[in-house]
């Protein structure tokens, strides 16, 4: 006889692991982190083992914990394949990959206008900062984040963002505020690590740099960093929650703009990239693909709208 632990452990587990964010995870389940840290303690529990480094943020996975997600994802996965190959009413499915950040903070909260839209068709959302193989079908559509197009795929640009100098209105007060270089340097910074081959990153030494083409006496703001993290999410969590002033995509921050959970304090601004979406020349679902790409333009489309006639 399997001794298992109860499935919503593992997947409140598989969901937090993914993320590296209870709060994520708990969106994604329609749950509260609270009830995501729960279920998480109780797997701990049952293999005696700490899944997770709580301390010092970020969340991060134990060696225990990184061996049972490959193997908890993979079995989630082979649940998921055996429902639906015997089902009575087998749903078509598409499976879309977009940077975790992306996933998390836009994506996820626009599904139930696409399943208000296409009920027949089914998303499997992975977020993901590894660009997965298109080509080999190890995903039907990406949404890229980059510069230019990538080459042998066809891509619609979707749009594109501005990185905003935010903050939390605990940290700064509310404004209008339109700080200086000087100001900014008075208060803790955050910053994103961001790999080499994305050309000038918006991060505080690019922001230095058209800073000093604007003002005199710029300080050294990427040296007064005191928070550095890979993952967007994190660092637009530790924004919201005051820890210090972020370079923030203006798109993955909309609702945080929009509510005032998070305030602009400088009126520069930097270039982001843009949000393409890509499939194979050769996919066999390009009418599924397509409606799915026209839908997700126009719910950016609206969004700037919205934006547009806020400001």
């Amino acid at each position: 006889m399997r001794s298992l632990p109860p499935l919503a452990s593992l997947r409140a587990f598989e969901a937090a692991g993914r993320l590296l964010s209870f709060q994520d995870a708990a969106r994604e389940l329609g749950l509260t982190p609270t009830a995501i840290s729960h279920q998480v303690r109780l797997l701990e529990q049952s293999c005696g083992k700490p899944l997770f480094q709580r301390r010092p943020r970020p969340l991060s996975l134990t060696p225990a914990g990184a061996t049972l997600l490959s193997r908890v994802s993979k079995g989630l996965d082979l649940f998921a394949e055996g429902f639906e190959a015997i089902s009575d009413r087998q749903q078509q499915r598409l499976k879309v990959t977009a940077t975790n950040a992306f996933a998390a903070r836009w994506l996820m909260p626009r599904v139930p206008s696409w399943r208000a839209l296409r009920p027949d068709i089914g998303l499997d959302i992975m977020g993901s900062d590894t660009v997965l193989d298109l080509v080999g079908g190890e995903v039907d559509v990406a949404i890229r984040y980059a510069r230019q197009a990538p080459k042998g795929l066809v891509c619609s640009e979707i749009g594109r963002d501005n990185y905003l100098v935010v903050a939390s209105p605990s940290l700064v007060g509310r404004g209008p505020l339109d700080f200086t270089p000087q100001d900014l340097s008075r208060y803790p910074l955050i910053d994103g690590q961001w790999t080499d081959d994305f050309l000038n990153p918006p991060m505080w030494f690019e922001w230095v740099r058209l800073a000093r083409e604007r003002w005199s006496d710029v300080p050294d703001l990427a040296g007064h960093a005191s928070l550095s993290f890979r993952e967007d999410l994190h660092g637009i969590e530790a924004a919201i929650a005051g820890y210090g002033i972020a370079i923030c995509s203006d798109i993955l921050v909309a609702p945080e703009l929009a509510s005032g959970a998070l305030v602009r304090v400088s009126s520069l601004a930097l270039e982001g990239y843009a949000f393409i979406a890509a499939h194979r020349p050769n996919h066999p679902r390009q009418q599924t693909i397509k409606a799915f790409e026209a839908w997700i333009a126009e719910c950016f489309r609206a969004m700037m709208s919205t934006d547009h006639q806020r400001s």
